[in-house]
């Protein structure tokens, strides 16, 4: 098989491994189904990955490799304190929404305890220097008297992708809880804009509002 044809083949298991493990779950998902959805045979999918747990870390490796390639992208020690944290909240929101693939396998990780991760290593610690370039702002904003003193960059970031998790990973629960439509576009305006607010809220000080 020409290079070409192969990363191709590769790059369209992973898509359908994505979808069938985001929906069936780790234990769920058949290969049989996945290398249908790919176009291809099953055995590419043994060759190119080994087996099923393979291609599922590959999977994780993806999803994970790719917020972490995007949050270095922010670029966040370049930018004013709070554009920063506005920059930070959007990406945050907005991926989290755009990549769909990565909330549901996230989620079925952490059905399973988290033991496949567990086994990528080089994800491990992986998004310490983004709480870095978050602990940066946080000092120059309190430097710059724009924030408050002695917030915890860590409790920062996960208050953020909660408030951007929440009504995606529960949206069909919470949709039927409070008769809302939590994809629609209006309503998403509103959530992000919220989620925004909240947290600058929180970050800045009172005579600095």
């Amino acid at each position: 098989m020409p290079k070409r044809d192969a990363v191709a083949t590769k790059e369209r298991l992973l898509k359908s491994g994505l979808t069938e493990f985001g929906n069936k779950g780790f234990s769920g998902a058949r290969t049989e189904k996945i290398a249908k959805r790919a176009r291809c045979n099953v055995r590419l999918l043994y060759y190119y990955f080994g087996d099923k747990e393979g291609l599922y870390l590959a999977c994780l490796d993806r999803v994970y490799s790719e917020i972490r390639e995007r949050e270095h992208e922010l670029n966040l020690k370049d930018m004013e304190p709070r554009a920063a944290i506005l920059k930070l909240v959007n990406f945050t929101f907005d991926h989290m929404f755009n990549n769909p693939n990565f909330v549901k396998i996230v989620a079925v990780e952490n059905t399973e305890g988290g033991k496949f991760l567990k086994k990528l290593f080089k994800i491990h610690g992986a998004a310490i220097s983004h709480i870095d370039n978050v602990r940066e702002v946080l000092i120059r904003g309190s430097g710059d008297k724009i924030f408050r003193e002695n917030i915890d960059p860590f409790q920062l970031y996960f208050s953020i992708l909660a408030l951007s998790y929440l009504h995606l990973s529960n949206r069909h629960t919470l949709s039927v809880t409070y008769s809302l439509d939590l994809t629609d576009d209006e309503w998403l305006a509103v959530r992000k804009n919220h989620v925004s607010e909240l947290i600058l809220s929180y970050l800045c000080d009172v005579t600095a509002r």
